[in-house]
């Protein structure tokens, strides 16, 4: 079987879906407003790629803060959480990644929620 990584569509498959997650973000109403005010989205955008790449049994190494360090004080709500995991799910819907790959990134995501919300 296949890696996730490889199912996601290895590196340019992990980047063009990276880029549509932040794309949906800046349009969702829900979590719009975080992002909107990003100074540096390409940052935000190449930490995220790593994060998935690294997440997924990619061989990038990822180079930011760990899950509570990066959202520390930033009060994320359950309902934030969600939507954002809307937005990825979506964005690999749009790329073709299977049901199988989806689930299990969405477990990935579930099991980073401690580290997220509310801290």
């Amino acid at each position: 079987m296949s890696s996730l990584y490889e199912r996601l569509g290895a590196a340019d498959g992990i980047r063009r879906i990276v880029d549509d997650v932040v794309a949906n973000h800046l349009v969702n109403p829900v979590v719009n407003v975080r992002f909107r005010h990003v100074k540096d989205l390409p940052h935000l955008k190449e930490m995220a790629f790593q994060f998935f790449c690294m997440g997924s049994g990619g061989p990038q190494s990822y180079q930011g803060k760990d899950m509570r360090s990066a959202h520390q004080g930033m009060n994320i709500s359950e309902q934030e959480y969600l939507a954002v995991m809307d937005d990825i799910v979506a964005a690999l819907h749009k790329h073709g990644v299977d049901d199988d790959s989806r689930n299990e990134v969405v477990a990935i995501l579930y099991a980073l929620k401690g580290e997220v919300i509310r801290v």
